[in-house]
C-alpha cells in the first residue's frame, strides 16, 4: 500500500519557503493545464515563471506538451498560479507525488481551482473539439491520494464528496459560455490509468455506467482539492470520439491538434469564469 509521507506537511512548507524566496503573491485561483493546453499561459499577465524541477519535492513532467513550470502572475485582474503540465498515474508517480502541487498551491492561498484535461467523448450524442463541464466523476484508477497516514493538517480523513465539482462554479462558467456563445456540455469525467487508450469493450463498458468521457487524470488532483476545502472547476476538451461500433486509430498529434482547436474557447472561458470570481 502506498503511504502518505509522515513529513508532508514539512515538505509543503520547505516548498513554500523556496518559492517565497522568489515571490511574496498570494494566488485567489490556482489552475491545472491538460494536455494541449498550456497555452492559456498567454492569458496571463506573467510575473514570475518557476520550472518544477528547481521547487523542492515538486516531481517532473514527462509528458509531451507539458512544460513543467509554475507560474505565477493576473488573470482579469486576480492573482493566479498556474502550473503548465501535470503529473499522471502512469508516469509512475505515487498519487501523493501527483496531488503534491495542489496542496502547495493550496498554502500559497489558493482557495478555487480550476483543472483543464484532454479526454476521449464517449456520449454518442457529442463530438469532439468541444469543452464538458465536469459535474461528477468516477474513479478507475484503482487508487486514491487519501489512502496512508492521514495528517489532518491536510483535512479530514473521509472526506465528503457529494459535491466534488462546485455548483457554484459551474454555474457561473454556464453563464459566461452562454454570454460568449461557448458550446459546452455538462456531465460525468471517468479516470483510467493509461497510458494505453481503452478498448472497444472497454468503451462500452464505460458508457454503461454513466461516463460521458474518459482520461487519465484530474480526480486525484480533485479528492485532494475537495478534502483541503478548495471549490474545484473542471473543464474537460474533447479531442478523440470513442464511439464503439465506428471507432478509428487515434494518435497524440491528432490529440494536440484538437485539443488547440478548442483552446481559444477554454481560454475565454478560464477567463470569464476568474472575472467574475
Amino acid at each position: 500500500m502506498t503511504k502518505i509521507n509522515n513529513n508532508i506537511v514539512e515538505q509543503i512548507e520547505e516548498s513554500i519557503s523556496f518559492i517565497r524566496t522568489k515571490t511574496d503573491l498570494i494566488p485567489q485561483v490556482a489552475i491545472i493545464m491538460g494536455t494541449g493546453l498550456g497555452k492559456l499561459t498567454n492569458a496571463i499577465d506573467i510575473e514570475l515563471e518557476i520550472d518544477y524541477k528547481d521547487i523542492p519535492h515538486f516531481p517532473e513532467s514527462t509528458v509531451e506538451s507539458h512544460a513543467g513550470k509554475l507560474i505565477f502572475g493576473e488573470i482579469e485582474g486576480k492573482k493566479v498560479v498556474a502550473m503548465q503540465g501535470r503529473f499522471h498515474y502512469y508516469e509512475g508517480y505515487s498519487m501523493q507525488q501527483i496531488t503534491f502541487p495542489v496542496r502547495v498551491m493550496k498554502y500559497l492561498g489558493a482557495d478555487n481551482i480550476i483543472i483543464s484535461n484532454a479526454c476521449g467523448c464517449l456520449n454518442p450524442q457529442w463530438r469532439k473539439g468541444r469543452i464538458m463541464l465536469i459535474e461528477d466523476h468516477i474513479n478507475l484508477l484503482g487508487d486514491n491520494p487519501l489512502i496512508g497516514v492521514n495528517d489532518e493538517r491536510m483535512g479530514p480523513r473521509f472526506v465528503d464528496m457529494c459535491e466534488p465539482y462546485s455548483k457554484n462554479l459551474i454555474a457561473i462558467a454556464e453563464k459566461v459560455a452562454l454570454q460568449n456563445s461557448i458550446p459546452l456540455y455538462k456531465g460525468v469525467y471517468a479516470a483510467m490509468t493509461g497510458p494505453s487508450l481503452e478498448t472497444r469493450a472497454e468503451y462500452r463498458f464505460l458508457r454503461t455506467i454513466g461516463a460521458d468521457v474518459i482520461g487519465m487524470s484530474t480526480i486525484p488532483e480533485n479528492i485532494v482539492a475537495v478534502q483541503m476545502g478548495m471549490k474545484v472547476l473542471g473543464l474537460s476538451v474533447m479531442t478523440d470520439e470513442c464511439m464503439p461500433d465506428a471507432l478509428q486509430p487515434v494518435d497524440i498529434k491528432e490529440i494536440l491538434d484538437c485539443a488547440a482547436l478548442a483552446e481559444p474557447d477554454l481560454v475565454k472561458l478560464t477567463k470569464g469564469v476568474i472575472k467574475e470570481l
